[in-house]
C-alpha cells in the first residue's frame, strides 16, 4: 500500500477518535480542542494524499474509491455531531448526506461496468467549502456567527451545485442499466 492510501485509511481510523472528542463531555472543555486538532489533521490528510498520489504518480483505483469515501465518513460525522450540539440544521445535514448517497450509488453503479469515477474539481471545492465550516463551526468563537451563516449555506449551495455538475457529467452510467 503506497503512502497516500496509507493516509487515506489513517484519516478513516482518526474519525472514532474525532467523534468521541467531539461528543464526549471529558477534558473540562479540552476536548472540544483535541476534536478540532484532529478534524483539521485528518483534513490536511486529504488534501496530502492526493497531493502525493498526483505529483508521485501513485493514483490507483483504490485511492479514486476510498479516497472521496473518507472524506464521507470525516465530513458527514462531524455534521452529524453538529447537528447533536445544536451547531447545524439537521435539513441542511440531511442535504447533504442525501447528495453523499448519491454519488455512491452512482459510483457504485459505474463500478459494477469497470467504471471508476474520479471526484471532480466541484465535488473538491465543495469538500473544502464543508471542511472549514466544520472546523468555524468546531472551534465556536461567538464572534464568527455571521461567517458561520455564510459557510452553511455555501456549502449548501455547492452540494447541490456538485451534484448537478456530477450527474451532467456521469449520465453515462445510468444509460449503461437499460
Amino acid at each position: 500500500m503506497n503512502t497516500p492510501n496509507k493516509l487515506t485509511v489513517l484519516r478513516m481510523i482518526m474519525i472514532p477518535f474525532f467523534v468521541v472528542c467531539l461528543l464526549t463531555p471529558f477534558g473540562s472543555g479540552v476536548n472540544k480542542w483535541v476534536a478540532l486538532g484532529l478534524f483539521v489533521i485528518a483534513s490536511l490528510t486529504d488534501w496530502l494524499d492526493g497531493y502525493l498520489a498526483r505529483r508521485d504518480y501513485l493514483v490507483t483505483n483504490f485511492g479514486k474509491f476510498m479516497d472521496p469515501l473518507a472524506d464521507k465518513l470525516l465530513v458527514c460525522s462531524a455534521m452529524i455531531g453538529m447537528v447533536e450540539l445544536g451547531r447545524l440544521p439537521g435539513w441542511i445535514v440531511i442535504i447533504i448526506i442525501g447528495r453523499e448517497f448519491i454519488i455512491s450509488g452512482f459510483r457504485l453503479v459505474a463500478s459494477d461496468n469497470g467504471i471508476v469515477i474520479a471526484a471532480g474539481w466541484w465535488g473538491k471545492i465543495k469538500t473544502a467549502t464543508q471542511m472549514v465550516m466544520i472546523i468555524v463551526l468546531i472551534a465556536d468563537l461567538g464572534i464568527f456567527s455571521v461567517i458561520e451563516q455564510i459557510l452553511i449555506y455555501a456549502s449548501l449551495i455547492l452540494t447541490v451545485a456538485s451534484l448537478v455538475d456530477y450527474l451532467v457529467k456521469n449520465k453515462n452510467v445510468l444509460s449503461m442499466q437499460d
